[in-house]
């Protein structure tokens, strides 16, 4: 573990309040459910305190929290949620624990491929799903994506804002039954030829709909995501300690997920 990494450990833990029988309050992205359902599981089973958790669009959750929600730990697809948070004195110190890129997840039958992916996102005849950018950062990445198939094809940002499909991320966003990904379901239903989302959230769905691909963005327009961790002030020590243990032995469980963990060799 890196030096900075156990320093920002260290200042969570200090004042930490005294142990609290109640469940740890835990609000994280979406896109971080499967993980960190492992991961509170596996801490209940080390130390008999349970988490309870509310998974959604991270700018959403801030909002929420920022508003007084009784959140204790955070966990957000980017840094700049969290970091509003430190800012405004709701929180401890930000720590990047897990990195993410984004992915295309195509639907069956459409031959697509990591060449020919911007040439299919431009088709006037494709549908391209998207996260809600402010409300979620997968749409905030997605938008970075267009500025960068801007660079590549002058008009690019022009067509691909205008023609995006904002499909998850909002607060009339579709649910899944439990258990599924609401990608999947997308693709399934023809809401989306093509739908950027964050390669772990592409992983799931291809398990449901094994005949979708997954294809990796061009070098040239490749974004990369960023998760950042903070606690609240005033929570509980098993707070403190959840989060220790997701930037400990729950690194574990994120890279089991296809998460990239600073923390873990290169």
């Amino acid at each position: 573990m890196s030096r900075v990494l156990a320093t920002a450990i260290a200042m969570m833990a200090m004042t930490a309040p005294g142990l609290a029988a109640d469940p740890v309050q835990l609000y994280a992205a979406g896109s971080l459910r499967s993980a960190l359902t492992e991961a509170g599981a596996a801490f209940e089973a080390a130390t008999g305190v349970k988490v309870q958790a509310k998974f959604g669009a991270s700018g959403t959750l801030k909002d929420e929290i920022a508003g007084g929600a009784p959140a204790q730990v955070f966990a957000s697809a980017n840094m700049e949620h969290p970091q509003a948070l430190a800012a405004a004195k709701k929180s401890g110190p930000v720590v990047l624990f897990a990195r993410n890129q984004l992915c295309a997840l195509v639907r069956p039958g459409l031959s697509v491929t990591t060449a020919t992916l911007l040439d299919v996102m431009l088709d006037p005849t494709a549908k391209l799903g998207t996260s809600t950018p402010r409300a979620d950062p997968s749409g905030d990445y997605a938008w970075e994506v267009f500025r960068k198939a801007d660079k590549l094809r002058p008009g690019a940002f022009a067509t691909l804002d205008r023609k995006a499909l904002q499909l998850v991320g909002g607060p009339s966003a579709p649910t899944a039954p439990p258990g599924h990904s609401v990608y999947a379901m997308l693709i399934a239903e023809g809401k989306a030829d093509v739908f950027l989302t964050y390669c772990t959230n592409a992983a799931e769905a291809k398990k449901e709909t094994a005949a979708a691909s997954v294809v990796a963005l061009p070098d040239e327009f490749t974004v990369g995501a960023d998760y950042g961790l903070t606690v609240l002030a005033g929570a509980s020590a098993d707070a403190y300690r959840f989060a220790m243990f997701i930037l400990a032995e729950g690194q574990r469980v994120l890279a089991k997920y296809g998460f990239g963990t600073p923390t873990l060799p290169q």
